[in-house]
């Protein structure tokens, strides 16, 4: 049974979603145009201020060449792509080859079809009719947006399976592995959300964020959140799959032309992508920030939503650029490390602790109650885990002598272990003339020179 505030959330809830699909044919084939052209615009803006803000941290110049301060370069690359020759590798198997690079950028152009860019009713007017700035909305509209991306995956492994080479074999295994296990991370901060909002339809997300935003309340699914998108779109330093030293060029080493770049432009649709749902979660969505919010009553109204949104997605997006700027990669073993050791138990403890802050709120329970039942508990095991660690010593390891080592062990020359040395190695005497070796080594050298 539903007590009387979760009745009132679901009558809103289905009050919101009643403005959507109302829309006639035309005005939503001209969303969609719209949120396709928003994409690749964005793209190609993402690209130039990258390489732009790159060359500033590495006090370079960057691009300067085609057009004004050289912002139609992200264009000229890809017409430069598009004039390519388009080849096919003989041993691939050339229908799977062809279709990867499709399979991986629809889906990130799928998954911002739910994406609010303003409030979810009648406000505003395109061509007389009055609709709300978003193409769909549904109930579940982020288990659509995890699904939706759940299936790029696919395109990368096909990539590099159809390519019949094995360098893109292992890079789109790697991959794989990677987008999978932040995946994880990421659908159980979704669901910290889900609690605490009491819906999974976007816009519903975002009218709860009124007046605090979801990165004050629930400020480490959050932070699990930006570190998952980061591993999710295979960016630096999580870019393991695209290691130009281990792996050659990661999964699309075969590609080329046109299907190179549908590649590149998945990637960068997926931040654009990522970087709105962050947005949508946790920023308030089209909200305006707070001094812009308490002083002006309009900036929620109107058209002005869609520039919120759009500042915030594109201070992800720096976010995004500086950490290419400024961390190294890591380590394969560090990475999948943190995703399986850190992030997926920090976002289970976390989600348990807000699903039980909600249980006891909804009950009648006061802020202090909950802080005793919820924290004493976690407070505890934190304790525990503490004194676990300071009186656990590790034995120290004990001086053993280097074993002797033998160069050609087995009829083939291997290399020394850890603490093995190497015997040292016979030189013949030189073949050179004295003369000469005494020049080498100074000998003649009068002194004073």
């Amino acid at each position: 049974m539903l007590n009387l505030s979760g009745r009132q959330t679901l009558v809103a809830a289905y009050e919101t979603l009643g403005f959507f699909g109302r829309d006639p044919w035309w005005l939503v084939l001209l969303k969609a145009v719209f949120v396709f052209a928003f994409l690749v615009g964005t793209v190609l803006i993402a690209i130039v201020w990258e390489r732009k803000v790159v060359a500033w941290m590495q006090l370079r110049i960057g691009p300067n060449r085609h057009g004004p301060w050289g912002m139609l370069q992200s264009l000229a690359d890809g017409v430069k792509l598009a004039l390519k020759e388009d080849l096919v590798v003989t041993g691939a198997d050339k229908v799977v080859y062809v279709l990867a690079p499709i399979v991986a950028a629809i889906p990130a152009f799928m998954a911002f079809a739910v994406i609010p860019f303003g409030p979810a009713d009648n406000e505003v007017s395109i061509f007389g009719t009055r609709t709300p700035l978003q193409l769909t909305d549904l109930p579940i509209a982020l288990l659509y947006i995890l699904a939706v991306a759940s299936v790029g995956i696919y395109g990368i492994v096909l990539a590099g399976w159809s390519s019949g080479s094995t360098y893109p074999l292992l890079g789109g295994l790697r991959s794989a592995a990677q987008m999978i296990s932040y995946e994880i991370a990421m659908g159980l901060s979704f669901a910290a959300v889900f609690i605490y909002s009491g819906s999974m339809s976007t816009s519903e997300i975002v009218a709860s964020q009124q007046p605090t935003w979801f990165a004050v309340l629930l400020p480490v699914s959050f932070i699990v959140y930006i570190i998952a998108m980061v591993g999710e779109t295979n960016r630096a330093p999580f870019d393991l799959p695209e290691a130009e030293g281990e792996l050659v060029g990661g999964f699309n080493t075969e590609y080329s032309s046109l299907k190179f770049a549908m590649f590149m432009l998945a990637e960068y649709v997926n931040m654009v992508t990522v970087s709105a749902v962050a947005s949508t979660l946790f920023l308030g969505g089209w909200r305006a920030p707070w001094p812009i919010s308490t002083f002006w009553a309009g900036a929620n109204h109107g058209w002005w939503p869609m520039l919120w949104i759009v500042i915030k997605i594109q201070l992800l997006l720096f976010f995004f650029i500086w950490l290419r700027g400024t961390l190294p990669r890591l380590r394969y073993d560090q990475f999948m490390k943190l995703g399986w050791k850190v992030l997926l138990p920090v976002s289970l403890v976390w989600l348990v602790m807000v699903a039980s802050v909600r249980a006891l709120r909804n009950e009648g329970y006061d802020f202090g109650q909950v802080v005793l039942y919820v924290g004493a508990p976690i407070g505890a095991i934190l304790l525990l885990a503490l004194l676990r660690d300071v009186f656990k010593r590790k034995p120290e390891p004990e001086e053993t002598p280097p074993a002797e080592f033998d160069p050609m062990a087995g009829g083939y020359p291997v290399p020394p272990l850890p603490g093995q040395e190497s015997p040292p190695v016979p030189r013949r005497p030189s073949r050179a003339p004295k003369q000469l070796q005494d020049a080498l080594n100074g000998a003649d050298h009068p002194e004073g020179s």
